[in-house]
């Protein structure tokens, strides 16, 4: 075999139609042997003799895309000194573009011995470990452009690959929970028509699924637990993975930009897979761990402030490198859109503290290509001082926490929370504007991935998380959540309507609030995990997302279609009831999607500056841009702000005193609007406001299961009394 010296740069492996190049970092060991892998169990070694900078490389003519590979790092074994080199573990690429087979989980694949940690173990990790994969960089992206949506026509659809195909009745069945599922029509035509512009993925870094969850029959369904920053989750690809999920990745980009979709990635920098200091020794720790992690006082241990064992220490050079490497290859190569950084505070951590001019911000800053796309932090982990919100520098966007629990608060009627739910409704300018940021900076959401789903957040008042084998002590313990009054699934025809009211009311708070908003898969129709608040080991049924059918209860009955019930139904009473259920979801989705084109439609519900509070130069109108009214009509004082009572009140949005102007530099104007919130326990009249307006139509009232038939509301005049039913909200709109 011919060994060329090859190249320091790139890091991995670059084939480049004729060969390939292998380089790999390690400051930490004293020889690096390349293996290449073969599919009878063999390997041929090479060992990587060229050095830059303690990057170790070669170029081996005629070696092919699907070549798998690895690398044994011979050095040092002192855990006590941070050093666990052991040339018994293939090594995974840290820079891998694809990532070939899975885990057995064993002793082989851990650098101890069960029986006696601090004993070196030196079986073999090769036959039960995964392999790096040599990939082919040529694609045809056609004419793909990037939609490059603005933020303020943004609407965010947080999904999970698998989670979202897996149960769709058009898709075929080899392609279900694939990134092939996701650009087949079904997926894309139920996307356009909901109006979302933006697919968040949950992590497609390629994951391991956990030792423990492994030994339970669980799995690492969520997919927090990378171990490869630059290679699609292989068990996603229906094409198979000796680098064509990188293609089939790819293909799906292609499609949801051709029908105008951006993808975003949810990406974990934060830790890796490789665990604490009992964890297997998969790739960093075994190349260059003291580089790699951030390490204790004990350089035996590991500072963990993700919860998961290790942080990736955010001050080394080569783990900065690394990331923004890795974030590049995803903008340049793959083709997405942008990033939500999970618990991105850590990343804030160079030494100990947050720190929101640390190295890895200044380097997202002035790069020429990851400035450039959509940045969204998760502005929190489980470290000291984690929490936050509104602390992240200019660039960034946010996923705005107190968003979620001031508006799940209100609604479920607890006291003092009115002043507070304007400053969400209106974007949360006591977070943002001091620093510059506007109304765009809030990541607006009631429910995520993380926690009850939009009708657990209605029908449970506790977490159900028994079949995660934790007894029930995972997850989060205060939700804000109401079960309106029975726990969990009930048939009470009261409940069910105030639960169906209660999701109106999350789905057009979230709409018609300032900021960009987020919803997560499955809410538009009621998806439930039955209460499981942190399904992030239950790839079934539990998860995926139940699409509701849309033939009606009779047809269901008398075909006595048991396979669309509910779980344990059967016959045609059990249909029936799964028919009514589906028509119930196909009302919710109806609602929803009316409210993001009521949103999309309209841009005084996606402004891109603050309001003012006052009539607005230039406008030629008299209002202000936004006023506050209590039920009785009159302009909300500051006694009625803190009143402990104060669960109502009316928002009267002006569409002629809009202050930004559009692209052009013209004048936007819009309809005037009028928002009645009741969040009160008992039905409330409503004066509509004098000097607002002569005459209004109803449009969204969400006591009606459909909400309002678009052109069919009531006509308002200026002092007449409405009466809003208890947790209701109504929609008022004025011809501007």
């Amino acid at each position: 075999m011919q060994v060329w010296p090859g190249q320091a740069y790139p890091l991995g492996a670059t084939y480049d139609g004729a060969g390939t190049n292998f380089a790999v970092f390690s400051e930490a060991a004293v020889r690096i042997e390349l293996c290449l892998l073969h599919d009878d169990g063999s390997e041929t070694a090479v060992e990587l003799r060229e050095t830059d900078a303690f990057v170790r490389h070669a170029y081996l003519p005629g070696i092919m895309p699907g070549q798998r590979y690895g690398f044994r790092a011979h050095g040092p074994y002192q855990p006590e000194r941070g050093q666990r080199c052991n040339s018994a573990k293939l090594l995974l690429d840290p820079y891998a573009k694809a990532l070939s087979g899975q885990i057995n989980w064993g002793e082989e694949v851990y650098g101890y011995h069960f029986d006696r940690p601090e004993k070196r173990n030196d079986l073999d990790s090769a036959p039960h470990t995964m392999a790096s994969v040599v990939v082919n960089p040529y694609f045809n992206w056609g004419d793909d452009r990037p939609p490059r949506t603005d933020y303020h026509r943004t609407v965010i659809y947080e999904a999970h690959v698998k989670g979202l195909t897996m149960r769709h009745p058009r898709l075929p069945e080899e392609l279900r929970g694939t990134y092939a599922a996701l650009a087949h029509p079904a997926i894309i035509e139920h996307l356009t028509e909901l109006g979302v512009t933006t697919l968040e993925l949950m992590p497609v870094h390629q994951f391991v699924h956990d030792h423990r969850l492994a030994d339970a029959g669980l799995s690492n369904y969520w997919g927090y637990n990378t171990i490869g920053f630059f290679a699609p989750h292989n068990a996603y690809a229906s094409w198979g993975d000796r680098g064509q999920q990188v293609l089939e990745f790819k293909s799906a980009v292609r499609a949801l930009h051709q029908a105008g979709i951006e993808v975003i990635l949810d990406v974990v920098y934060n830790h890796t897979a490789e665990g604490n200091h009992l964890g297997p020794t998969l790739s960093f720790r075994g190349l260059d761990n003291a580089s790699y992690y951030r390490l204790a006082g004990d350089r035996r241990y590991y500072t963990d402030t993700t919860g998961t064992g290790n942080s990736l220490l955010m001050r080394s050079p080569h783990v900065l490198q690394l990331i923004m490497d890795s974030l590049r290859y995803w903008v340049t190569e793959m083709r997405v859109d942008g990033f939500r950084f999970d618990l991105a505070a850590t990343l804030a951590r160079q030494f100990h503290e947050v720190d929101r001019l640390s190295s890895f911000f200044d380097l997202v800053q002035q790069d020429p290509v990851v400035s450039q796309v959509k940045l969204i932090a998760e502005p929190w982990d489980v470290g000291e001082g984690g929490y936050q919100v509104g602390n992240f520098p200019p660039l960034w966007t946010e996923w705005n926490g107190k968003f979620r629990d001031t508006v799940r608060d209100l609604w479920r009627g607890e006291p003092r929370t009115l002043a507070e739910f304007a400053s969400r409704l209106t974007g949360s300018s006591d977070l943002y504007q001091g620093d510059g940021r506007r109304p765009l900076a809030s990541v607006n959401f009631v429910t995520c991935h993380d926690g009850f789903t939009l009708r657990d957040l209605v029908s449970y008042d506790e977490k159900h998380n028994e079949a995660n084998g934790e007894g029930n002590q995972d997850g989060e313990s205060y939700n804000r959540s109401w079960n309106c009054g029975v726990e969990g699934e009930t048939d009470d025809p009261a409940v069910r309507a105030l639960r169906e009211r209660q999701m109106r009311n999350f789905i057009a708070t979230l709409m018609l609030s300032q900021g960009v908003p987020m919803l997560s898969h499955g809410d538009e129709f009621a998806r439930t995990q039955h209460g499981n608040n942190n399904a992030y080991c239950q790839d079934n049924e539990v998860s995926w997302v139940h699409w509701p059918e849309r033939r009606n209860a009779a047809v269901q009955a008398a075909e006595g279609d048991a396979s669309a019930g509910a779980a344990g139904a059967a016959g045609p009473a059990g249909a029936t009831q799964a028919a009514e259920a589906d028509a119930s979801a196909l009302e919710l989705l109806r609602f929803t999607r009316s409210l993001i084109w009521l949103r999309r439609d309209h841009p005084v519900f996606r402004r891109r500056r603050f309001f003012h509070g006052r009539p607005v130069e230039g406008t030629h109108d008299e209002l202000s841009d936004i006023a506050w009214f209590t039920a009785e009509g009159e302009e909300m004082r500051q006694r009625d702000w803190q009143a402990a009572h104060a669960k109502s009140l009316t928002v009267f949005l002006n569409g002629s005193a809009i202050s930004e102007p559009g692209p052009r530099g013209e004048r936007i104007t819009d309809d005037s609007f009028l928002l009645m919130f009741n969040a009160h326990h008992e039905p409330l009249d409503f004066t509509v406001p004098i000097d607002h307006g002569k005459q209004w139509q109803l449009i969204v009232d969400t006591s009606l299961p459909e909400g309002v038939e678009p052109g069919s509301g009531a006509k308002v005049a200026a002092g007449d009394r409405l009466t809003l039913v208890d947790r209701s909200l109504l929609v008022l709109q004025r011809p501007g």
